[in-house]
């Protein structure tokens, strides 16, 4: 699909874990980040896609790496969406808690000719994804820069992402585990539920159950409790190679919840890097 000349260009990283199809139907522009994977530097999504990556990460002894993507990387497609036309660009990136993604924006930002608005999701993966889609449907809407952004804060506001991991051994080994750091050693044979603080943006530590499956219904449940499910709600389930956990997970909340919009999708490998397979999640927010 050929991109309309919007005046307003609208850029995420691929922390985001939008799915392609939504990318291209609001035309979303991905910046993808880099899995450093031994000698190897692969963009994100682009060199490697998540089958690719889920499919190898057990077998190889050498465990990949995250680097965000380059001020160069987000001025070049600035610059690109300038050329088809934007007048100014908004940018949702992963949290600053998670990446250093945000500082490669705003050193991209100072060096643009075209004025560059920076939104901190204060999240990842679709708890940033639906963020970006909320500033995409803002736009489609009419509206302006400031009203894209606007759209994404508000739904920060009710925003929940909370996931349950087979083991923490992938976020501890990739220093994103924020403040669950104090489950490490004490409780590697517990399984934590964890979310996310979108006031912090920090990976934080939740009820600790003694088994996985455990885990995973406890996840649901809290999910729900801190949703207003009279309210139209937006859920997407992620998942890291759980492609039956996930398809039981949906078809419960399609059965019992009935949201407005429900998919899931795999995590992708910037994720995965870091949660780890076996990993599912809930992210979704309620509309006020």
């Amino acid at each position: 699909m050929s991109d309309p000349n919007y005046p307003v260009a609208l850029i995420t990283d691929s922390a985001g874990d939008i799915p392609a199809e939504l990318r291209e139907q609001y035309h979303i522009i991905m910046v993808p980040m880099h899995i450093i994977w031994g000698t190897q530097d692969l963009l994100d999504q682009v060199d490697i896609d998540s089958d690719t990556f889920y499919h190898r990460l057990p077998k190889d002894p050498t465990h990949p790496k995250t680097a965000q993507p380059t001020a160069q990387e987000f001025l070049d497609v600035i610059n690109q969406a300038k050329s088809a036309g934007a007048k100014e660009a908004v940018v949702v990136t992963i949290s600053n808690q998670m990446s250093g993604t945000i500082e490669s924006v705003k050193q991209a930002q100072a060096q643009s000719d075209i004025p560059i608005h920076i939104v901190d999701s204060l999240s990842a993966s679709m708890g940033q994804g639906w963020q970006v889609l909320a500033a995409a449907r803002a736009r489609e809407a009419g509206g302006d820069a400031q009203a894209m952004v606007a759209a994404a804060d508000k739904v920060r506001q009710t925003l929940q992402v909370i996931f349950a991991v087979e083991t923490l051994e992938f976020l501890h080994r990739g220093g994103r585990i924020g403040g669950a750091v104090k489950l490490v050693g004490t409780a590697l044979q517990l399984k934590p539920q964890l979310y996310v603080d979108h006031k912090t943006g920090r990976v934080e530590a939740g009820e600790r159950t003694r088994t996985y499956k455990k885990a995973v219904e406890r996840m649901y449940e809290v999910f729900f409790e801190k949703m207003d499910t009279s309210k139209p709600m937006h859920i997407a389930v992620l998942h890291a190679a759980a492609h039956e956990q996930a398809e039981a997970i949906l078809a419960r909340i399609q059965n019992e919840y009935k949201p407005v919009e429900l998919f899931a999708f795999q995590a992708s490998p910037v994720i995965g890097t870091h949660a780890g397979p076996g990993t599912v999640g809930l992210c979704g927010y309620y509309e006020i």
